[in-house]
């Protein structure tokens, strides 16, 4: 009689629902730990999950489409007045060919984003536009010394075709030093009213860190009369064994 009731109690206690509620909590739409994998990368997921690398990942919709707009996100994440004094009001896609992509916020690694991503905005037909990308957290958030510390700009862009635009200074990847907490890596986009030039910046190559820190993106487009970015989005990412290797080849 009495293993009878124990099994008629164990069969009807709920007990996946302790994992259930922990699942939502920590990986659930809005959870503490709501950060974006790649869908394209399955593997990564569960090495993630089983090496408790929890904040590399999120499920669920973007966090800007379905939390908060992108001059949302950049308020809540101090990118706005840090960085810029007004948000964008439309979002710049960049995709790496990791498969993670740049999503208000959500945090990547250096490794993720090692290589350019294929960038695109709304664009109008026949408007020249800049991009840039931009750290405000060198060396650190708490301690900007270098702030901002630049990673790649793009000026005179037709439509949203990078590839075809001017390049100020070439792409080089986020690398946080260590023990120096996730830093905001911002890409901005600004219309055009025509064609510019700055030889004052000149090119900057992607194997030198010369000239990169110090760099502000509000005074560079009140420098060309570019106004409040059209379109922006920013990550984030700390320190990972990744990160050496950028540095072996800044020299």
């Amino acid at each position: 009689m009495g293993n009878s009731v124990a099994s008629t109690t164990l069969e009807r206690t709920p007990w996946h629902y302790p994992l259930s509620r922990i699942w939502r909590v920590y990986f659930g739409s809005g959870s503490v730990l709501n950060l974006r994998c790649s869908r394209k990368s399955p593997l990564s997921f569960y090495i993630q999950v089983l090496s408790l690398s929890y904040g590399r990942c999120r499920f669920g919709a973007s966090l800007c489409s379905s939390s908060m707009s992108a001059a949302d996100a950049f308020k809540k994440h101090g990118v706005v007045p840090d960085v810029v004094p007004n948000g964008p009001s439309k979002l710049v896609k960049a995709v790496f060919d990791s498969g993670v992509e740049v999503d208000c916020g959500n945090v990547l690694t250096p490794t993720q984003v090692k290589n350019p991503p294929k960038v695109s905005w709304d664009a109008e037909p026949g408007v020249l536009y800049t991009l840039i990308m931009t750290d405000p957290d060198a060396p650190s958030r708490k301690t900007p010394t270098f702030r901002e510390w630049h990673h790649w700009l793009i000026t005179n862009i037709p439509g949203n075709d990078i590839s075809k635009g001017e390049v100020l200074s070439e792409y080089i990847s986020s690398a946080p030093p260590p023990n120096t907490g996730l830093h905001r890596y911002v890409y901005l986009v600004y219309k055009q009213s025509g064609k510019i030039s700055d030889p004052e910046h000149g090119h900057l190559p992607g194997n030198s860190g010369e000239k990169r820190g110090g760099f502000k993106a509000a005074a560079f487009a009140k420098k060309h009369n570019l106004g409040d970015p059209v379109a922006g989005n920013f990550y984030q990412a700390e320190y990972d064994d990744y990160v050496p290797e950028v540095y072996k080849k800044l020299g």
